[in-house]
């Protein structure tokens, strides 16, 4: 009878976020990432919402989470608050630069390209690290949505071009063309 009433209260505590292991959690989370498509969409929901529910209620984390599945599952509608709900709670570190990245994507899926365009555009004056592409691309698209297809293949081939195993300073050079007045 003991053992009961303390797994319930450990159950109890774990939809506040005291008791959790987040090495355990972070793995629990890209492990059901990993294997998303082995779930129906209302399956990963359930298993994202169960996870994020481990975690205090204004986790930006957990929200992050929730956002970024209903966002995964075709639902930018509700995926929007979520986002910014957790970048007002403090988000922080890989997460936080995907959460723009996702929330910029979301606004352009739903016809908010100019937002969109705001925040990827900030987002790569805010520094750098490995998701710069990531941000380039997507700024690209929405970029192209507002009628500034140009600057969006420009920016689109200066992102690619360091990736190619030959060319890259050729298509460097066009990609900046495409948006600069040649010189003479």
């Amino acid at each position: 009878m003991q053992r009961a009433h303390v797994v319930e209260e450990r159950e109890a505590d774990v939809g506040r976020g005291a008791h959790v292991n987040q090495t355990d959690w972070e793995r629990r989370v890209a492990d059901a990432w990993a294997s998303i498509d082995h779930y129906g969409e209302a399956e990963f929901l359930v298993l994202i919402e169960q996870l994020a529910a481990e975690q205090p209620p204004d986790s930006g984390v957990g929200l992050f989470e929730r956002a970024a599945a209903f966002d995964s599952t075709g639902h930018s509608d509700l995926a929007v608050p979520l986002y910014r709900q957790a970048l007002a709670c403090g988000l922080g570190g890989e997460r936080r630069r995907r959460a723009v990245i996702q929330l910029a994507s979301s606004l352009r899926n739903l016809g908010q390209a100019q937002e969109s365009v705001g925040l990827l555009t900030a987002e790569l004056a805010a520094g750098s690290d490995h998701l710069d592409d990531a941000v380039r691309a997507f700024l690209a698209l929405a970029l192209v949505d507002v009628g500034r297809e140009r600057e969006a293949a420009s920016l689109a081939l200066a992102a690619l071009a360091p990736h190619l195993p030959r060319y890259q300073r050729s298509l460097g050079n066009y990609a900046r063309l495409l948006v600069e007045p040649e010189r003479l």
